[in-house]
């Protein structure tokens, strides 16, 4: 059976795992044979490009049934950093309103900052931004030095994605806002004055 999305390896056929969207750890043992196993990439320090003790192995597969072929890809080019290995992110949630203003308050912050631009599922399904920016239990897991949420609530899938940055800063004017209970630093305050404030003064 697969063990899904561990965070650390305990022994040789036991591991850790989020489970209840993060709220609670699990610790997993495993008495299959072959192991199947994704991993959290945000839980692990990257590996070193030298070194190690891995085996390379050859192995044959099948051939090209010809039922399907390549035909191009597409990738999508920015200057941003990308969301999971961006040191800074700034995130927006709905308190937005709309893709002008995401655009208009989130964007000019995140360029003094270098940052990656994320967002909350709220914001992604309210149209403001692509999909490829939501950040959280269905959309990306990140875990940057400075994670930046304005506007958004806290959702718990939203917090599964990204209560592993090392300093969260919140924004928001709802003091009630679970943001708060896990950010670092948090400013209770509508976001269409601070924000610009905050960019102008960087």
């Amino acid at each position: 059976m697969q063990i899904s999305d561990i965070l650390s390896v305990e022994g040789e056929k036991s591991f850790t795992r989020p489970i209840y969207a993060g709220n609670a750890i699990a610790t997993v043992e495993s008495s299959d044979d072959k192991l199947v196993i994704t991993v959290r990439g945000t839980a692990f320090e990257k590996a070193a490009t030298e070194g190690g003790a891995g085996s390379i192995e050859a192995v044959s597969g099948p051939t090209d049934a010809g039922l399907s072929s390549f035909v191009s890809e597409e990738l999508a080019e920015s200057d941003r950093p990308e969301l999971t290995s961006a040191k800074i992110i700034v995130s927006g949630g709905r308190a937005l309103g709309s893709a002008e203003q995401f655009e208009e308050y989130i964007t000019p912050l995140a360029d003094k900052l270098g940052a990656g631009i994320g967002a909350s599922r709220a914001a992604v399904d309210a149209g403001y931004v692509p999909n490829d920016y939501q950040v959280g239990q269905t959309g990306k897991i990140v875990a940057p030095d400075v994670y930046i949420a304005i506007g958004i609530s806290g959702a718990i899938q939203h917090l599964a994605g990204m209560k592993d940055s090392k300093t969260i800063i919140a924004i928001n004017k709802d003091e009630d806002a679970p943001i708060f209970q896990v950010a670092d630093y948090g400013l209770v305050a509508d976001l269409f004055n601070a924000v610009p404030e905050l960019t102008e003064k960087l």
